[in-house]
């Protein structure tokens, strides 16, 4: 969608909903110009949201609906649109899901939310001398921060995950390895057989970590008891791997000081399982 160079919006109190709407758009267009005002005029040619009964109005009998039930504001009407164009189709339900849905929520049905709430507060006092529309700004100006940072968390998930994609290809034995610490959990497909996750740690060395059962909840398959928890200058003699530094008392997560020895220790890991099982 192409953008014009003016905007409308409703003068006096504001919320969330026209705030975030407002720093949404000059995301997409920095010099976009905003008129805040009790009616639209009728010779008003810009973008009108959150007044008006159009497009991106959501006050009139039959507004939209998503498909959960949950209700759209002008901020989720505007996202549907131009979120796509930021972070792609899936990256924009993505946000909505766990963003934008809920500060629509709250306009629309007036279920609380912090968020919105501290939005709220850049309201002037009812014996204020401040001007409503300059407050709105700096409360926009807060607003566009945290919309620019959810945004770029978005387009880190698909960094991460197009990394994850890659290294899905070689996995051996259950083993999936990362060239680097990416937030991975959330990204392995639903039937994957990945049973450890070894990354470099952010601490030095390398870390392995089981992967969780999409419905139990619980490890695939944990690390071993006798390592749980036990000092450092124990572990070497106890797992027969020279440089295993760490097991978690809950067998999680070990680390080694080289990816040789994370592999060595789900190998291990994985070979005592099968033998308890069989």
């Amino acid at each position: 969608m192409k953008l014009p160079a003016r905007a409308f919006t409703h003068a006096g109190k504001f919320h969330a909903d026209d705030v975030f709407s407002y720093a949404l758009l000059r995301i997409v267009r920095p010099d976009i110009q905003l008129q805040r005002g009790f009616q639209v005029p009728a010779d008003f040619d810009g973008i009108v949201f959150d007044i008006g009964d159009g497009m991106f109005d959501h006050h009139a009998a039959g507004s939209p609906v998503r498909a959960n039930g949950n209700p759209y504001a002008a901020f989720g009407l505007l996202w549907q649109v131009l979120g796509p164009e930021l972070v792609g189709q899936k990256g924009a339900e993505w946000l909505d899901e766990r963003f934008v849905q809920n500060l629509d929520l709250n306009d629309c049905t007036g279920t609380e939310n912090a968020l919105a709430d501290a939005i709220g507060s850049f309201n002037p006092v009812w014996d204020s001398s401040e001007q409503a529309d300059a407050c709105f700004l700096r409360a926009v100006d807060f607003a566009q921060v945290i919309l620019e940072n959810k945004i770029e968390e978005v387009r880190a998930v698909q960094r991460a995950q197009e990394l994850v994609s890659k290294a899905l290809q070689n996995v051996r034995d259950g083993i999936l390895v990362l060239s680097q610490y990416v937030p991975w959990k959330s990204l392995l497909p639903a039937d994957s057989n990945v049973v450890f996750v070894i990354y470099p740690s952010q601490r030095g060395g390398f870390a392995a970590q089981g992967v969780n059962d999409r419905q139990t909840k619980k490890l695939k398959v944990p690390f071993p008891q006798a390592w749980a928890g036990m000092p450092e200058q124990e572990l070497a003699s106890i797992s027969g791997i020279d440089d295993l530094i760490f097991c978690h008392s809950n067998r999680f997560l070990v680390t080694c000081k080289s990816k040789a020895g994370a592999l060595q220790a789900c190998r291990k890991a994985i070979a005592l399982e099968q033998e308890q099982t069989q």
